[in-house]
């Protein structure tokens, strides 16, 4: 597999580098047939959805559609999308690869925590056939009709206890910025789950920025409205799990991490930066309100309609001509050492 080239310029002002290499499905629990999910019931609901015989209930928040009370992204249909553009980001910004780390020939287990709309662990498990892909999420959002053989869906809580019986080669977590509230909860049970030498490979988006920062704008008022909401909610938004200290201190070895400069739109002139650009404008726009609707209502005292009208001024600013919106975009991978 060819190693993944920059799209963006590197956050870090360093140039282009050669990639190092880094270097069975019974799940404790239940599994699940060929593209099903299963779920337990969330504590209150105004939707119920029924897929492959199982009840999903859905909790309707100022119109939007979540999987439980607490997460704060929504799980609804134009979510979804949003999700299945991003990925299209992840990988455009990858050179058409799916990890930052090449995945090594002969992996036979790989988990995928927190996989949505499933997109990253189908598109694995097609380009890895023997190898058996878990996928889990809260949310039941997945593909149904026709998914690769080997990849299996699981309705499952990250935060809870994992109880997988048999260990990974490779777990892959991407876009839970804002997920958890102890990520050195998540990577200690990452950690446990892996194989002597097992890569982890965390991938996320920080904040959307410009060119040059405006006092008083409303990319400002909405950032600083965002973080100070998480806190009050008692999670993190930005990159700060993805810091060497916080795998670190999970037991994890961390073989490299870079951030690139993702431009907002088409305004680079490299064609494939223009590519990656659309893609992720498309999904930093969409995820403005998703992010933001249920924080700040919840947490801050803000109104759906004031959410929804500094979303779209954000959304103003950021499409303005000249003003060379950015997102950082930080891949680290971590391996479990052979003791």
């Amino acid at each position: 597999m060819a190693e993944p080239r920059e799209v963006g310029s590197q956050a870090t002002g360093a140039v282009d580098e050669q990639h190092d290499d880094v270097g069975q499905t019974t799940s404790g629990r239940d599994s699940l047939e060929l593209g099903h999910c299963s779920s337990e019931k969330s504590q209150s609901s105004t939707n119920s959805l029924s897929l492959s015989g199982s009840v999903f209930e859905q909790i309707i928040e100022n119109d939007r559609a979540y999987a439980n009370d607490s997460y704060l992204m929504p799980c609804d249909e134009r979510e979804q999308t949003r999700l299945a553009i991003t990925h299209q980001c992840f990988t455009s910004i990858l050179n058409d690869q799916l990890s930052f780390q090449s995945i090594p020939h002969g992996t036979k287990r790989i988990l995928d925590v927190g996989t949505g709309t499933g997109d990253w662990a189908i598109a694995v498990a097609e380009r890895f056939p023997d190898a058996e892909v878990v996928a889990t999420d809260i949310a039941c959002c997945q593909p149904t009709d026709i998914v690769p053989p080997n990849v299996f869906f699981e309705i499952d809580d990250a935060q809870e206890e994992w109880t997988f019986t048999d260990l990974f080669d490779f777990i892959h977590i991407r876009a839970l910025s804002g997920a958890f509230r102890d990520w050195s909860t998540i990577y200690k049970e990452a950690f446990k789950h892996l194989q002597p030498n097992g890569i982890l490979e965390v991938a996320d988006f920080g904040f959307a920025r410009t060119a040059e920062s405006i006092p008083g704008s409303y990319l400002s008022i909405y950032n600083g409205a965002c973080v100070t909401a998480a806190n009050q909610a008692g999670i993190a938004l930005g990159l700060e799990h993805m810091k060497r200290p916080v795998l670190e201190a999970a037991g994890f070895s961390v073989a490299k991490s870079r951030t690139f400069d993702v431009p907002l739109g088409t305004w680079m002139p490299d064609a494939r930066k223009k590519v990656a650009g659309k893609m992720a404008l498309i999904s930093t726009l969409e995820g403005l309100e998703a992010t933001s609707l249920r924080l700040l209502t919840r947490h801050t005292g803000w109104k759906a309609d004031d959410v929804r009208d500094v979303c779209g001024k954000v959304q103003e600013e950021l499409m303005r001509p000249g003003v060379r919106p950015s997102i950082p975009c930080q891949f680290t991978v971590a391996r479990k050492l052979m003791m």
